[in-house]
């Protein structure tokens, strides 16, 4: 019984979340729809730096975890080479990650 009130929360959250995402969508579409009607289209929109914004944070944040990270390898037994263990996947994953972000937005760039 006790776990059935966390539970109901966790679904509820996540039904806000998504039923707002669906409506911001929903709304878009009907914007579309109208213009169309009109005759006019969507202005474009200016290309954006986002990707590369992210990237720079995550991979900055991943070499941090895994700086820190590191010294743990010292630690513990000499078992793992160069002393880097499972440990390292908190650093390891932002890292490439934000690198992944970097390159998609240098691959997708227009000119």
């Amino acid at each position: 019984m006790n776990d059935i009130i966390p539970c109901a929360g966790v679904v509820g959250i996540l039904a806000i979340i998504f039923g707002f995402l669906a409506f911001l969508r929903y709304m878009n579409y009907k914007e579309t729809i109208i213009l169309a009607e009109k005759g006019l289209t969507k202005p474009e929109k200016k290309p954006s730096k986002g990707l590369l914004r992210w990237g720079i944070i995550i991979t900055a944040i991943g070499l941090a975890f895994s700086i820190g990270l590191y010294s743990i390898g010292f630690a513990s037994a000499d078992s793992y080479p160069l002393h880097l263990g499972p440990w390292m996947l908190g650093g390891f994953v932002p890292l490439f990650l934000g690198l992944g972000l970097i390159l998609l937005h240098y691959l997708t760039e227009k000119e």
